[in-house]
Protein backbone atom coordinates (compact mmCIF):
# COMPACT_ATOMS: atom_id res chain seq x y z
CA UNK A 1 0.00 0.00 0.00
CA UNK A 2 1.51 3.61 -0.79
CA UNK A 3 0.31 6.91 0.67
CA UNK A 4 0.91 9.92 -0.41
CA UNK A 5 1.67 12.63 2.23
CA UNK A 6 2.13 16.44 1.24
CA UNK A 7 4.32 17.63 4.34
CA UNK A 8 4.05 21.84 5.11
CA UNK A 9 6.29 22.73 7.38
CA UNK A 10 5.41 26.17 7.51
CA UNK A 11 7.27 29.13 9.79
CA UNK A 12 8.57 29.28 12.46
CA UNK A 13 9.51 26.09 14.58
CA UNK A 14 7.34 24.29 11.78
CA UNK A 15 9.80 22.59 9.91
CA UNK A 16 12.49 21.73 12.88
CA UNK A 17 9.34 19.58 14.77
CA UNK A 18 8.43 18.40 11.26
CA UNK A 19 11.46 16.53 10.77
CA UNK A 20 11.16 15.10 13.78
CA UNK A 21 8.16 13.19 12.98
CA UNK A 22 9.26 12.06 9.41
CA UNK A 23 12.51 10.51 10.70
CA UNK A 24 9.88 7.85 11.87
CA UNK A 25 8.11 7.26 8.11
CA UNK A 26 10.70 4.59 7.15
CA UNK A 27 10.46 2.39 10.25
CA UNK A 28 6.79 2.41 9.88
CA UNK A 29 7.16 1.39 6.20
CA UNK A 30 9.38 -1.51 7.20
CA UNK A 31 6.93 -2.03 10.45
CA UNK A 32 3.76 -2.28 8.09
CA UNK A 33 5.26 -3.16 5.01
CA UNK A 34 3.68 0.02 3.18
CA UNK A 35 4.99 2.98 1.58
CA UNK A 36 4.86 6.31 1.80
CA UNK A 37 5.33 9.47 -0.75
CA UNK A 38 6.10 12.80 0.50
CA UNK A 39 5.77 15.91 -1.33
CA UNK A 40 6.94 18.97 -0.06
CA UNK A 41 4.80 22.35 0.05
CA UNK A 42 4.35 26.10 1.07
CA UNK A 43 2.47 27.54 3.43
CA UNK A 44 1.73 31.02 5.41
CA UNK A 45 4.69 33.35 5.76
CA UNK A 46 6.88 31.17 4.39
CA UNK A 47 4.82 30.83 1.18
CA UNK A 48 3.95 34.82 1.18
CA UNK A 49 7.98 35.17 1.41
CA UNK A 50 8.43 33.12 -1.95
CA UNK A 51 5.29 33.40 -3.89
CA UNK A 52 3.05 36.41 -2.40
CA UNK A 53 0.55 34.31 -1.49
CA UNK A 54 -0.12 32.00 1.69
CA UNK A 55 -1.35 29.44 0.28
CA UNK A 56 0.00 28.56 -3.21
CA UNK A 57 -2.55 26.89 -6.24
CA UNK A 58 0.44 24.42 -6.24
CA UNK A 59 0.03 23.46 -2.53
CA UNK A 60 -3.47 23.36 -2.66
CA UNK A 61 -3.26 21.01 -5.60
CA UNK A 62 -0.62 18.71 -4.13
CA UNK A 63 -2.68 18.23 -1.30
CA UNK A 64 -6.10 17.53 -2.90
CA UNK A 65 -4.17 14.77 -4.33
CA UNK A 66 -2.45 13.02 -1.35
CA UNK A 67 -3.87 10.55 1.11
CA UNK A 68 -2.88 13.27 3.95
CA UNK A 69 -1.72 16.32 5.12
CA UNK A 70 0.97 17.00 7.80
CA UNK A 71 1.13 20.59 8.71
CA UNK A 72 4.03 21.81 11.55
CA UNK A 73 3.12 25.44 12.44
CA UNK A 74 2.05 28.77 10.20
CA UNK A 75 2.75 32.73 11.54
CA UNK A 76 4.79 35.41 11.86
CA UNK A 77 5.52 38.62 14.03
CA UNK A 78 5.95 40.96 11.49
CA UNK A 79 2.62 40.02 10.03
CA UNK A 80 1.50 39.78 14.11
CA UNK A 81 2.01 43.54 14.73
CA UNK A 82 0.94 44.78 11.43
CA UNK A 83 -3.35 45.12 11.71
CA UNK A 84 -3.62 46.80 8.41
CA UNK A 85 -1.20 43.55 6.72
CA UNK A 86 -3.66 42.70 3.02
CA UNK A 87 -2.06 39.38 3.36
CA UNK A 88 -1.77 37.03 5.96
CA UNK A 89 0.04 33.74 6.80
CA UNK A 90 -3.68 32.72 8.93
CA UNK A 91 -5.53 33.46 5.31
CA UNK A 92 -3.43 30.13 4.42
CA UNK A 93 -4.75 28.11 6.99
CA UNK A 94 -8.49 28.98 6.38
CA UNK A 95 -7.81 28.70 2.84
CA UNK A 96 -6.68 25.07 3.11
CA UNK A 97 -9.71 23.99 5.14
CA UNK A 98 -12.45 25.53 2.78
CA UNK A 99 -10.24 24.11 -0.50
CA UNK A 100 -10.06 20.78 0.99
CA UNK A 101 -13.14 20.91 2.96
CA UNK A 102 -11.92 20.29 6.64
CA UNK A 103 -15.14 20.63 8.71
CA UNK A 104 -14.06 18.88 11.77
CA UNK A 105 -10.93 19.96 13.79
CA UNK A 106 -10.72 16.89 16.66
CA UNK A 107 -8.64 17.73 18.95
CA UNK A 108 -7.61 15.31 22.06
CA UNK A 109 -6.93 16.41 25.59
CA UNK A 110 -5.49 13.56 27.76
CA UNK A 111 -3.35 14.10 31.15
CA UNK A 112 -0.33 12.50 31.32
CA UNK A 113 0.81 11.74 35.12
CA UNK A 114 4.49 12.50 35.03
CA UNK A 115 3.54 15.23 33.53
CA UNK A 116 1.03 16.66 36.91
CA UNK A 117 3.67 18.97 38.84
CA UNK A 118 4.13 21.00 35.24
CA UNK A 119 0.37 21.63 35.21
CA UNK A 120 -1.03 24.97 36.23
CA UNK A 121 -3.99 22.58 38.30
CA UNK A 122 -3.99 20.65 41.19
CA UNK A 123 -2.89 16.94 40.77
CA UNK A 124 -6.58 16.03 42.06
CA UNK A 125 -7.81 17.99 39.34
CA UNK A 126 -6.05 16.08 37.10
CA UNK A 127 -6.87 12.56 37.34
CA UNK A 128 -8.74 10.84 34.19
CA UNK A 129 -8.80 13.79 32.26
CA UNK A 130 -9.00 12.66 28.72
CA UNK A 131 -11.69 14.55 26.71
CA UNK A 132 -11.55 14.98 22.95
CA UNK A 133 -12.86 18.45 21.34
CA UNK A 134 -14.84 18.54 18.03
CA UNK A 135 -14.59 22.08 16.77
CA UNK A 136 -16.88 23.23 13.38
CA UNK A 137 -14.03 24.40 11.24
CA UNK A 138 -15.18 26.26 7.90
CA UNK A 139 -18.48 28.16 8.98
CA UNK A 140 -19.06 30.74 11.47
CA UNK A 141 -17.49 33.76 12.29
CA UNK A 142 -14.15 33.58 10.78
CA UNK A 143 -15.85 32.62 7.03
CA UNK A 144 -18.47 35.09 7.18
CA UNK A 145 -19.00 38.78 5.83
CA UNK A 146 -16.46 41.29 7.28
CA UNK A 147 -15.30 44.68 6.32
CA UNK A 148 -14.52 48.24 7.21
CA UNK A 149 -16.96 51.40 7.11
CA UNK A 150 -15.96 54.40 4.66
CA UNK A 151 -13.71 56.23 7.61
CA UNK A 152 -13.03 52.58 9.07
CA UNK A 153 -14.58 53.89 12.15
CA UNK A 154 -16.94 50.80 12.29
CA UNK A 155 -16.27 46.66 11.76
CA UNK A 156 -18.57 44.08 11.52
CA UNK A 157 -17.91 40.56 11.01
CA UNK A 158 -20.69 37.93 9.97
CA UNK A 159 -21.28 34.87 11.92
CA UNK A 160 -23.38 31.81 9.61
CA UNK A 161 -24.59 28.27 10.08
CA UNK A 162 -26.49 25.93 8.54
CA UNK A 163 -28.49 23.17 9.76
CA UNK A 164 -26.36 20.88 7.20
CA UNK A 165 -23.34 22.54 8.76
CA UNK A 166 -23.90 21.61 12.49
CA UNK A 167 -25.44 18.03 11.39
CA UNK A 168 -22.09 16.66 10.14
CA UNK A 169 -19.88 17.48 12.71
CA UNK A 170 -22.69 16.62 15.13
CA UNK A 171 -22.73 13.18 13.70
CA UNK A 172 -19.16 13.06 14.12
CA UNK A 173 -19.01 13.86 17.72
CA UNK A 174 -22.03 11.54 18.50
CA UNK A 175 -19.90 8.32 16.53
CA UNK A 176 -16.76 8.92 18.34
CA UNK A 177 -18.84 9.15 21.94
CA UNK A 178 -20.08 6.07 21.25
CA UNK A 179 -16.75 4.54 21.28
CA UNK A 180 -16.25 6.49 24.78
CA UNK A 181 -17.55 7.36 27.42
CA UNK A 182 -21.03 7.82 25.70
CA UNK A 183 -21.27 11.65 26.25
CA UNK A 184 -21.77 14.88 24.18
CA UNK A 185 -21.74 18.16 25.66
CA UNK A 186 -22.67 20.61 23.21
CA UNK A 187 -21.42 24.13 24.25
CA UNK A 188 -22.65 26.98 23.00
CA UNK A 189 -24.41 30.94 23.61
CA UNK A 190 -27.95 29.84 23.25
CA UNK A 191 -29.08 32.68 25.70
CA UNK A 192 -27.78 35.23 23.63
CA UNK A 193 -26.87 34.11 19.98
CA UNK A 194 -29.29 33.09 17.10
CA UNK A 195 -26.52 30.92 15.34
CA UNK A 196 -26.02 29.04 18.95
CA UNK A 197 -29.88 28.48 18.82
CA UNK A 198 -29.81 26.59 15.44
CA UNK A 199 -26.92 24.70 16.88
CA UNK A 200 -28.83 22.99 19.63
CA UNK A 201 -32.33 22.82 17.62
CA UNK A 202 -30.10 21.06 15.03
CA UNK A 203 -28.34 18.73 17.72
CA UNK A 204 -31.50 17.74 19.99
CA UNK A 205 -32.85 17.17 16.81
CA UNK A 206 -30.32 14.72 15.93
CA UNK A 207 -30.05 13.52 19.39
CA UNK A 208 -32.60 10.72 19.37
CA UNK A 209 -30.67 8.70 16.83
CA UNK A 210 -27.89 7.80 19.45
CA UNK A 211 -29.90 6.69 22.44
CA UNK A 212 -27.12 5.62 24.24
CA UNK A 213 -25.41 9.13 24.20
CA UNK A 214 -26.03 11.18 27.10
CA UNK A 215 -26.29 15.11 25.57
CA UNK A 216 -25.75 18.11 27.71
CA UNK A 217 -25.29 21.61 27.06
CA UNK A 218 -23.34 24.43 28.34
CA UNK A 219 -22.80 27.98 28.06
CA UNK A 220 -19.49 28.96 26.35
CA UNK A 221 -18.30 30.76 29.40
CA UNK A 222 -19.67 28.38 31.91
CA UNK A 223 -17.57 25.70 30.03
CA UNK A 224 -14.68 27.89 29.62
CA UNK A 225 -14.73 27.42 33.94
CA UNK A 226 -15.66 24.08 34.06
CA UNK A 227 -12.50 23.25 31.51
CA UNK A 228 -10.67 24.40 34.72
CA UNK A 229 -12.82 23.00 37.67
CA UNK A 230 -14.06 19.69 36.60
CA UNK A 231 -11.86 18.77 33.13
CA UNK A 232 -12.26 15.01 33.87
CA UNK A 233 -16.72 15.51 33.56
CA UNK A 234 -16.01 15.69 30.17
CA UNK A 235 -16.07 13.32 27.12
CA UNK A 236 -16.63 14.42 23.54
CA UNK A 237 -17.13 18.77 23.31
CA UNK A 238 -18.87 20.05 20.00
CA UNK A 239 -18.84 23.31 19.59
CA UNK A 240 -18.92 26.46 16.59
CA UNK A 241 -15.50 27.26 14.94
CA UNK A 242 -14.35 30.41 17.39
CA UNK A 243 -15.64 28.61 20.69
CA UNK A 244 -13.75 25.75 19.76
CA UNK A 245 -10.78 27.73 19.12
CA UNK A 246 -10.88 29.61 22.11
CA UNK A 247 -11.60 26.58 25.06
CA UNK A 248 -8.81 24.30 22.87
CA UNK A 249 -6.21 26.88 23.87
CA UNK A 250 -7.29 26.87 26.97
CA UNK A 251 -7.71 22.93 27.50
CA UNK A 252 -3.94 22.67 26.15
CA UNK A 253 -2.35 24.25 29.64
CA UNK A 254 -4.01 22.02 31.07
CA UNK A 255 -1.10 18.53 30.21
CA UNK A 256 1.56 21.30 31.32
CA UNK A 257 2.53 21.91 27.97
CA UNK A 258 0.95 23.19 24.57
CA UNK A 259 3.78 21.08 22.92
CA UNK A 260 2.00 17.74 24.11
CA UNK A 261 -1.29 18.42 21.96
CA UNK A 262 -2.28 16.83 18.33
CA UNK A 263 -4.88 17.80 16.39
CA UNK A 264 -6.14 16.06 13.46
CA UNK A 265 -8.81 18.07 10.33
CA UNK A 266 -10.82 16.21 8.81
CA UNK A 267 -13.82 16.38 5.69
CA UNK A 268 -14.30 15.98 2.27
CA UNK A 269 -10.79 15.90 1.50
CA UNK A 270 -7.57 14.54 2.46
CA UNK A 271 -7.20 14.95 6.28
CA UNK A 272 -4.65 17.61 8.05
CA UNK A 273 -2.72 16.73 10.96
CA UNK A 274 -0.99 19.36 12.92
CA UNK A 275 0.25 20.66 16.52
CA UNK A 276 -1.84 22.56 18.07
CA UNK A 277 0.93 24.97 19.20
CA UNK A 278 1.84 28.15 16.70
CA UNK A 279 5.11 28.55 14.92
CA UNK A 280 6.84 30.35 18.22
CA UNK A 281 9.88 32.37 16.20
CA UNK A 282 11.27 32.95 19.56
CA UNK A 283 12.88 29.75 19.94
CA UNK A 284 13.06 28.98 15.82
CA UNK A 285 16.15 27.18 15.16
CA UNK A 286 17.58 26.51 18.67
CA UNK A 287 16.98 23.14 18.79
CA UNK A 288 14.89 23.29 22.15
CA UNK A 289 11.07 22.85 20.59
CA UNK A 290 8.35 20.45 22.24
CA UNK A 291 8.42 17.86 19.02
CA UNK A 292 5.77 15.46 20.47
CA UNK A 293 2.81 17.26 19.50
CA UNK A 294 3.53 16.40 15.72
CA UNK A 295 5.14 13.16 16.54
CA UNK A 296 1.66 12.37 18.48
CA UNK A 297 0.24 13.87 14.98
CA UNK A 298 1.79 11.73 12.83
CA UNK A 299 0.13 9.06 14.91
CA UNK A 300 -3.02 10.31 14.27
CA UNK A 301 -2.73 10.33 10.62
CA UNK A 302 -1.97 6.53 11.00
CA UNK A 303 -4.76 5.77 12.54
CA UNK A 304 -6.48 7.54 10.16
CA UNK A 305 -4.38 5.28 7.25
CA UNK A 306 -5.40 2.18 9.06
CA UNK A 307 -2.16 1.51 10.70
CA UNK A 308 -3.06 1.31 14.20
CA UNK A 309 -0.67 -0.40 15.69
CA UNK A 310 2.12 1.85 14.63
CA UNK A 311 0.03 4.64 16.15
CA UNK A 312 -0.48 2.93 19.69
CA UNK A 313 3.49 2.21 19.52
CA UNK A 314 4.19 5.53 19.03
CA UNK A 315 2.21 7.33 21.76
CA UNK A 316 3.48 4.33 24.38
CA UNK A 317 7.02 5.37 23.19
CA UNK A 318 6.26 8.96 23.89
CA UNK A 319 4.40 7.76 27.11
CA UNK A 320 7.57 6.12 27.85
CA UNK A 321 9.98 9.47 26.71
CA UNK A 322 7.94 11.51 29.48
CA UNK A 323 8.68 9.38 32.28
CA UNK A 324 12.42 8.39 31.02
CA UNK A 325 13.18 12.40 30.88
CA UNK A 326 13.77 12.59 27.66
CA UNK A 327 12.10 15.79 26.79
CA UNK A 328 12.88 19.18 26.17
CA UNK A 329 12.96 22.46 28.06
CA UNK A 330 9.70 23.41 28.07
CA UNK A 331 8.78 19.93 30.00
CA UNK A 332 12.22 19.53 31.87
CA UNK A 333 14.17 22.97 32.52
CA UNK A 334 16.77 21.65 34.30
CA UNK A 335 18.35 18.76 31.90
CA UNK A 336 16.69 19.40 28.53
CA UNK A 337 17.32 17.22 25.78
CA UNK A 338 16.93 19.20 22.37
CA UNK A 339 14.65 18.66 19.81
CA UNK A 340 16.85 16.57 17.22
CA UNK A 341 17.87 14.02 20.69
CA UNK A 342 14.28 13.70 21.60
CA UNK A 343 13.28 12.48 17.62
CA UNK A 344 16.27 10.55 17.05
CA UNK A 345 15.29 8.52 20.33
CA UNK A 346 11.63 8.12 18.96
CA UNK A 347 12.97 7.14 16.14
CA UNK A 348 15.25 4.49 17.61
CA UNK A 349 12.60 3.41 20.19
CA UNK A 350 10.12 2.51 17.63
CA UNK A 351 12.56 0.95 15.49
CA UNK A 352 12.72 -1.54 18.43
CA UNK A 353 9.07 -2.16 17.80
CA UNK A 354 9.48 -3.62 14.54
CA UNK A 355 8.38 -7.57 15.06
CA UNK A 356 6.77 -7.47 18.41
CA UNK A 357 3.27 -7.29 19.53
CA UNK A 358 3.66 -3.87 20.86
CA UNK A 359 6.10 -1.31 22.20
CA UNK A 360 8.08 -2.27 25.31
CA UNK A 361 11.05 -0.18 26.65
CA UNK A 362 14.16 -2.18 26.86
Amino acid sequence: MDYKITVLAGDGIGPEVIAQALKLIPVIEQKENVSFSLEDGLIGATAIDQTGNPLPDDTIEKCQASDGVLLGAVGHPKYDLDPTAKVRPEQGLLKIRKSLGLFANIRPVKTFPVLDPISPLKDHLLKGVDFVVFRELTGGIYFGDKGRNADRTEAWDHCNYTAPEIERIARMAFDAAGKRRKKVTLVDKANILETSRLWRETVQHLAPEYPDITLDFMFVDNAAMQIILQPANFDVVLTENMFGDIITDEASVITGSIGMLPSASVGEGAALFEPIHGSAPQIAGKDIANPFATILSLAMMMDHFGLEQSAADIRDIVTFALESGMVTGDIRPNHPKGTSEVGDWVRDSLHQSIGKSSFRPV
